[in-house]
């Protein structure tokens, strides 16, 4: 009795609530530091429409930013009522050297898995759970995106289910792990120094579209000197090409992080950017996604 009632104030608490992807050791883990624990955030929205959205802030697979590429992101997907996690995935440290290669994959692949399998928990409607990823989150996302299964029959529960993504959306996303379009930082923390060509063509996500792959909305900046928008550009294409709905909104201007665009610490005043989540909006109304 105790434990259902501490399970329904769990439920009904609006706060927002961590807890880990694996109750155990992650797989690929390489030691037992914080950074090799990922881990899930969930916000909550009063009135939850169905729809949930695991959100991969950037930080080129070497920290996250998780304010204006996490919590803030969630807060503005719970306005509208979505439910929102934010992916602590793992990344590069002095505690978790890399290369990472699948870590990150697996984290996001559980993710989905476990916001689809505690859906009715959270009043979500397993058909309607995407994914968001910020710059090198956004190359996490767009992996995710291209490289999913129908659930592992030797997994437990949460394995079992479905981690192909229901939509996605890519701000100013690292696509590609080739040169000179890549962004270095987040290939080498990933891939390594010296990758084999197979690794390269495996995450260059571009060449991983299919029929298959879910609706994607695509945001980024002519100005971003960072991770260039030759990326967004690239998945738009092989999303075309694939005959997959997509939507793909470049600024001209707006530096590389601006997040939701309506932070002067990361917009530096320009202020034309802070219209891409109202673009990002009607295209999730116009995908039922909210109303």
């Amino acid at each position: 009795m105790l434990a259902l009632v501490l399970s329904l104030v769990a439920a009904a608490d609006p706060a927002p609530q961590t807890f880990p992807l694996w109750e155990g050791k992650a797989p690929m883990a390489v030691g037992d530091s914080p950074a090799d624990k990922p881990e899930l955030t969930a916000y909550r929205p009063e009135k939850p429409n169905g729809t949930a959205v695991v959100i991969c802030p950037g930080g080129g697979y070497g920290f996250l930013a998780n304010d204006h590429e996490g919590k803030q992101v969630a807060e503005f997907f719970v306005k509208h009522n979505v439910t929102a996690f934010v992916l602590k995935y793992r990344i590069v440290t002095k505690d978790r050297p890399g290369p990472l290669l699948d870590a990150p994959l697996l984290d996001a692949q559980r993710a989905l898995r476990t916001v689809r399998f505690k859906a009715k928990d959270y009043g979500i409607d397993p058909a309607k759970v995407g994914i968001m990823g910020f710059s090198a989150g956004g190359h996490l996302a767009s992996t995710a995106t291209t490289h999913f299964d129908a659930g592992k029959a030797d997994g437990d529960a949460t394995d079992k289910q479905n981690c192909r993504p229901d939509f996605s959306i890519l701000a100013y996303p690292v696509i590609t792990m080739e040169p000179p379009v890549t962004h270095g930082g987040s290939r080498r923390n990933l891939l390594g120094e010296n990758p084999d060509a197979k690794l390269v063509e495996k995450f260059s996500n571009e060449k991983q579209v299919t029929k298959d792959t879910p609706p994607v909305f695509i945001f980024h900046t002519s100005a971003d000197t960072a991770v260039v928008p030759e990326n967004a550009t690239k998945f738009y294409l092989a999303c075309k090409a694939a005959k997959v709905p997509v939507e793909l909104h470049i600024y001209e201007k707006g530096r590389h992080g601006v997040g939701l665009g309506t932070d002067p610490k990361w917009t530096g005043g320009e202020k034309s950017v802070a219209t891409w989540p109202d673009r990002l909006t009607d295209w999730m109304k116009a995908r039922e996604l909210v109303k």
